[in-house]
């Protein structure tokens, strides 16, 4: 059927088709953090910061949390999940599942760590807060680079797609340790245990092919709730129930549980887990001072150079080493100049960058590192996409 006599069951099947494709992902995000930024700077900045800060849910196992916190540590958990099913998925039956392919993002990313919080702490050293600030240009963001590498780059091949998919989740995960090690301001040993009951749990249940969603819901909120309440950022719940979800479907088995529940969950990751974290996350006031200020102090400075060139060298320098010593392949059909423009994309620091802003810092020098991600995200993706289109263009006429 067709028109205006399609069942809202196949309507709400094709909006649901089109929240899936990165490109609709990266756009509602850039849309979310436009409306923060014109409300956060608008007359009724008053209303965006009373419904960030408002605070609800029960004080027993400290979840009176503000909607903020909320968004930051519960909605993201979401996101994480379903990042985490993609990379499974990729790791046992996808393109990183030959060692060689797995190696050269996870290096990759590990460069683009590590480079970027050297260039940070050089930049910025002997300025207060820099001992926690290092961590802000660590992370890339997945929805917002794969957003701009599906904008611009539709002739490139499907190994970038998935190099800058794991090279972003792999980036993110060793951000999410460095929140658990550098920011645990305390830790429960029983929540822990909780924890990871709850998750040899998840695990032997995915093991014995049980399917309820009424036995996996509840369980993954309990491992929510005890993660949380261990004193680890609760994102990291979301992962390891991700990596712990079986991938391979048995026989008589259209989809595995990973690829199912990736499809259903998907759209809600893309349509209001992360829109809604970058609403309550990106509302920092912006005027030509606080910009003037950004290049001018040493710590937000730190946090942008770190991004943009830290990130690029970082990523680009240890695939070549990597690939040079033959421990890792290039991916199938991407030359070095393809590469090079991915490494650009992962200084688009964004979503976790500014989780990690908002835990390293506070008053003034939390908003000076927000908006110094912020400029260094819209530096990184508009030469990544520049650079993009032309390898693009280029892969179209060797086509």
């Amino acid at each position: 059927m067709s028109g205006p006599h399609r069942p809202a069951k196949a309507v709400v099947a094709d909006f649901a088709r089109y929240l899936r494709t990165e490109t609709t992902g990266g756009l509602i995000l850039l849309g979310a953090t436009a409306i923060a930024l014109l409300w956060a700077n608008s007359p009724i900045d008053d209303i965006y910061r009373a419904i960030r800060d408002f605070r609800l849910g029960p004080e027993f196992l400290h979840l009176n949390l503000t909607i903020g916190d909320w968004a930051k540590d519960g909605l993201l958990a979401l996101f994480f999940f379903v990042a985490g099913l993609e990379l499974k998925r990729e790791l046992v039956v996808g393109e990183l599942s030959r060692f060689k392919q797995a190696i050269l993002p996870v290096v990759a990313a590990i460069g683009g760590m590590i480079v970027p919080a050297l260039v940070a702490l050089y930049v910025g050293w002997g300025t207060p807060g820099i001992e926690r600030a290092w961590a802000i240009p660590v992370a890339t963001d997945i929805a917002f680079a794969l957003g701009v590498l599906a904008l611009t780059a539709s002739n490139l091949p499907s190994s970038a797609r998935v190099f800058l998919l794991s090279l972003a989740v792999v980036d993110d995960l060793g951000a999410i340790l460095v929140i658990a090690i550098l920011f645990t301001a305390k830790f429960d040993l029983v929540a822990a245990g909780v924890a990871v009951a709850a998750l040899a749990l998840y695990a032997y249940l995915q093991h014995r092919r049980v399917r309820s969603a009424w036995i996996y819901v509840p369980l993954a909120l309990i491992t929510w709730v005890a993660v949380h309440s261990a004193g680890i950022h609760a994102t990291i719940a979301g992962v390891a129930l991700g990596l712990l979800t079986r991938v391979r479907a048995d026989s008589g088995e259209e989809h595995s549980p990973a690829v199912r529940l990736e499809h259903r969950l998907q759209p809600w990751s893309a349509a209001v887990a992360v829109p809604l974290f970058a609403l309550f996350a990106a509302g920092i006031k912006v005027d030509g001072e606080s910009l003037g200020t950004v290049f001018t102090t040493a710590l937000p400075l730190a946090v942008l150079i770190g991004l943009v060139g830290g990130k690029l060298v970082g990523i680009f320098g240890a695939s070549l080493l990597a690939v040079k010593f033959k421990l890792a392949e290039k991916p199938r059909g991407m030359g070095w100049r393809d590469i090079g423009a991915l490494s650009m994309l992962g200084g688009v620091g964004f979503t976790v960058s500014l989780l990690i802003a908002d835990l390293a810092l506070d008053g003034e020098a939390v908003e000076l590192a927000k908006t110094a991600v912020l400029i260094a995200s819209a530096i990184a993706s508009l030469s990544a996409a520049a650079m993009l289109l032309h390898r693009s263009r280029v892969h179209a006429r060797e086509d």
